[in-house]
């Protein structure tokens, strides 16, 4: 059962999403971009050096919160708050370099309604998975 309550929640999530990214991008008149889903979308290379140089450190540091959490029994709500830091981290970058860089400035006000809604999401599911597990 809390399978089908966590992807209950998380179809909601990407709806509000989409729908949220429609009203902005025809309120603002904003062209959509065509990018790949799972793939590296890089304003230029100082952006592309910078993402990399994040994800290495993170990595890094997603490494000691993953010996904090299972050796020296920390909360996993660490692990949580770290991978939440890292993807609001990730989703201001990218709305700088759209803003500043970008041939289509506008694109950056999607990134972050992208970002809040994708923030306040994982924050909501994580809540309640904490509230199932713990």
């Amino acid at each position: 059962m809390i399978w089908i309550k966590l992807l209950l929640y998380i179809s909601i999530i990407f709806v509000i999403n989409i729908i949220v990214s429609f009203l902005l991008s025809y309120s603002f008149r904003i062209k959509k971009e065509k990018r790949s889903f799972f793939s590296y979308n890089h304003v230029n290379e100082l952006h592309k050096k910078m993402d990399w140089t994040f994800r290495f450190v993170f990595m890094m540091i997603l490494i000691v919160v993953n010996i904090l959490v299972i050796i020296e029994d920390y909360s996993i709500q660490l692990y949580i708050y770290t991978s939440l830091f890292y993807a609001v981290l990730d989703f201001i970058v990218r709305a700088f370099f759209e803003y500043k860089y970008s041939n289509n400035p506008k694109q950056s006000i999607l990134t972050i309604s992208n970002g809040i809604v994708f923030s306040l999401g994982l924050l909501i599911v994580s809540d309640y998975l904490l509230d199932y597990l713990g």
